[in-house]
């Protein structure tokens, strides 16, 4: 009797621990497909769902200047620059200050590193 419980503890242990992997890479596989736009999308749109959740039009407009810049302004101030995407993802996902004034821009560290490249190459597209 000893012996039967101890095999359905055993295994019973065995299943709460495995297992797991199977639901987490569904998981992740579905949040990967959340991420991702569907392919007919054009950039301004992939750009405009994340900005339409976000808190950029609080101090962001295409043409004028708001809190921040407009983004045709940082568009040209970064045209030629090579790691302009990189920097601004960066800036993008961790906020910052001085380059446009007094004035710091809030972080946005709940965007994903493709999803703050995916801004900067909108903003980079508005030159």
């Amino acid at each position: 009797m000893k012996k039967i419980f101890l095999v359905f503890a055993i295994a019973g242990v065995l299943s709460s621990c495995g297992g797991g992997g199977k639901k987490d890479e569904k998981k992740e596989t579905t949040e990967q497909k959340t991420e991702s736009a569907p392919a007919g999308e054009t950039l301004s749109e992939k750009a405009m769902a994340i900005i339409s959740t976000s808190d950029c039009p609080t101090c962001h407009k295409i043409d004028e200047k708001v809190t921040g810049p407009a983004w045709r302004d940082v568009a040209k101030k970064y045209a030629g620059v090579d790691t302009a995407v990189q920097y601004l993802a960066g800036k993008i996902i961790s906020g910052g200050g001085g380059v446009w004034g007094e004035v710091p821009m809030a972080p946005h560290p709940a965007l994903t590193m493709d999803q703050a490249k995916l801004l900067a190459e909108y903003v980079m597209s508005l030159k």
